[in-house]
């Protein structure tokens, strides 16, 4: 059975998620200096399907509730 975390990331956008992915593949280099720019771009995505109807109030919360939704 799938955990709830599964199922939210199946339920957003692909765009959303590609950039999501790669937050996650960055998040914890050194090197990677816009990371910042990065997370600045999801939020927007993240209003953008908010408003579009993409996803749930609900799911743009997570942001605000976990801090980063995208971090398991």
């Amino acid at each position: 059975m799938e955990n709830k975390y599964e199922i939210y990331r199946k339920c957003i956008p692909i765009y959303l998620e590609n950039n999501i992915n790669e937050y996650l593949k960055y998040k914890d280099d050194k090197t990677y200096t816009i990371i910042d720019c990065l997370i600045d771009k999801i939020y927007g995505y993240i209003n953008s399907a908010l408003y579009s109807d993409e996803i749930t109030k609900e799911q743009a919360n997570k942001r605000q509730r976990y801090g980063r939704f995208f971090e398991k």
